[in-house]
């Protein structure tokens, strides 16, 4: 069998693929890496099918020895040298990620794909429901796929590093705008991520949102993306282990296409909203 072993976890690193999409009536989301975009480029780069299991590390710190011989890579925020390529190792060859200077969470791809026991149809780890496997930890045995397809011969992708600085992403009116005195203000203020945030979802902190009205909702349907206000005024960004239901308003919904980027913000970035063009 083709194994990889985990010397050293990092501060989080979870197995993750294209989550398990549809299943939102039955109360388990969809999951899957915050980063889709760097997940499947880096799927791409060694062959595997777009929605292989891949590795999300969390500001590096991953050490992994390769038991025999593999091709693998890296993406999203850059950890090493070798970075968007695929790099060879040999048995007993050790893969290690460093802290990035600018993004969070880095990608790591095998040839093959990693073969753990899917749950209810996916490989991904849900933190917030516990479903997929555990969070990786030092000794842990990862079994790695069989290659499907031809290496398609990239030496390295162009692909910019996650951006250090301020971020603006384009967002959309949400359902209950009229709950609240002036939903254009989340527009037209900068929001800082705090420490608090995590894979469900980004905790911003800035000027707080004036309701318009008091009372509670009925619980409604929640996706990626969605920008919920609790009494404190301050949004929740969901990210990729969003809740399937939620009970606060929903001012806006970042577009599908930014969500990934917001996935690479660290505490302390500064994030802006930019209403999106209809």
């Amino acid at each position: 069998m083709r194994t990889l072993t985990v010397l050293a976890p990092g501060p989080l690193t979870t197995v993750q693929d294209g989550g398990r999409p549809g299943q939102g009536a039955l109360g388990i989301g969809r999951s899957g890496a915050c980063d889709r975009a760097a997940a499947a480029l880096a799927n791409r780069l060694l062959g595997n099918a777009p929605d292989a299991a891949v590795l999300e590390a969390t500001l590096g710190g991953l050490v992994l020895r390769a038991d025999v011989h593999l091709v693998v890579t890296t993406t999203g925020a850059r950890c090493s040298a070798a970075h968007n390529a695929p790099l060879t190792l040999r048995a007993g060859d050790e893969l290690r990620l460093g802290q990035p200077a600018a993004g969070l969470r880095t990608y790591v791809a095998v040839r093959g794909g990693l073969a753990v026991e899917p749950v209810l149809g996916s490989r991904a780890t849900d933190l917030l429901s516990g479903l997929g496997p555990p969070v990786l930890s030092a000794g842990d045995v990862l079994p790695v796929g069989s290659a499907a397809g031809p290496m398609p011969g990239v030496d390295v992708a162009p692909v910019p590093d996650p951006p250090g600085g301020e971020v603006t992403v384009r967002v959309l009116p949400g359902p209950r705008t009229d709950w609240f005195t002036d939903p254009a203000a989340l527009t037209g203020a900068a929001w800082e991520v705090t420490g608090e945030s995590n894979r469900i979802g980004l905790r911003l902190a800035g000027t707080p949102l004036e309701r318009a009205r008091t009372g509670e909702l009925a619980s409604e349907g929640m996706v990626r993306g969605a920008l919920q206000v609790p009494p404190s005024g301050q949004p929740v960004l969901f990210l990729a282990d969003a809740p399937v239901t939620g009970g606060y308003p929903v001012v806006g919904y970042v577009e599908d296409a930014d969500v990934d980027r917001c996935g690479q913000l660290r505490p302390g970035q500064t994030l802006r909203f930019r209403a999106a063009a209809r």
